[in-house]
């Protein structure tokens, strides 16, 4: 997955957070969309959260890409999605990212839709998750730009609804690559593991995933 990074200045910083609040409010009313359109099984899910050795509950979501990828917003992208989908030609978000996924349970069904939205401007990186889960709520969590050894990023959780809202920890997210030589594999997954109500040290990542 590629390296995406942050902006420099406190006044981007802030633009960017505005623009991030933007993408959360989008998906609101994306969520009602959904009902609509069959991207998302609005049916609950049974919450496949696990017990953390020290004393916080784990729950795994997955990514397949590119086949969860509803949409990339990025400049100069060579090919749209979805195909038309223009991104907006303004300066200060000339070196923004934003895609869009569906999001899976451990049993792999689809259980909301998630935004990775990221910039890149100076020495200073700002990489932020939000998940929206229709059936629990959202959760918005900010994301460590560096990698740590494991070839995985650390992110807090700053803030939830519904279900999600009296909650606290961390995320971490991790790319795996696919050595499936089935033909309809995809290339790779994203894992995000949630760790929610812990202290902010993360479980050992091999070990949660096996």
């Amino acid at each position: 997955m590629p390296d995406l990074a942050g902006i420099s200045t406190t006044g981007g910083i802030v633009l960017l957070k505005t623009f991030f609040v933007g993408i959360l409010l989008g998906l609101a009313a994306a969520a009602g969309a959904l009902y609509a359109f069959p991207a998302v099984d609005q049916e609950r899910e049974s919450s496949m959260v696990t017990v953390a050795p020290n004393g916080g509950n784990v729950e795994l979501f997955q990514i397949n890409v590119p086949m969860d990828r509803i949409m990339i917003g990025a400049p100069e992208q060579a090919s749209s999605l979805p195909v038309g989908l223009d991104w907006p030609e303004d300066e200060m978000l000339r070196d923004v990212r934003a895609e869009m996924f569906k999001i899976r349970n451990a049993r792999d069904a689809v259980v909301g839709v998630a935004v990775r939205a990221t910039a890149n401007s100076g020495d200073e990186d700002v990489i932020d998750w939000v998940l929206h889960l229709p059936a629990r709520g959202s959760l918005f969590v900010n994301m460590e730009a560096a990698p740590r050894e494991g070839d995985y990023r650390l992110g807090e959780i700053r803030a939830g609804s519904r279900e999600f809202a009296p909650l606290h920890g961390f995320m971490t997210e991790r790319w795996v690559v696919n050595t499936s030589d089935d033909e309809d594999a995809p290339s790779g997954q994203i894992e995000l593991m949630a760790t929610y109500a812990g202290e902010l040290e993360p479980v050992e990542v091999q070990e949660s995933f096996e």
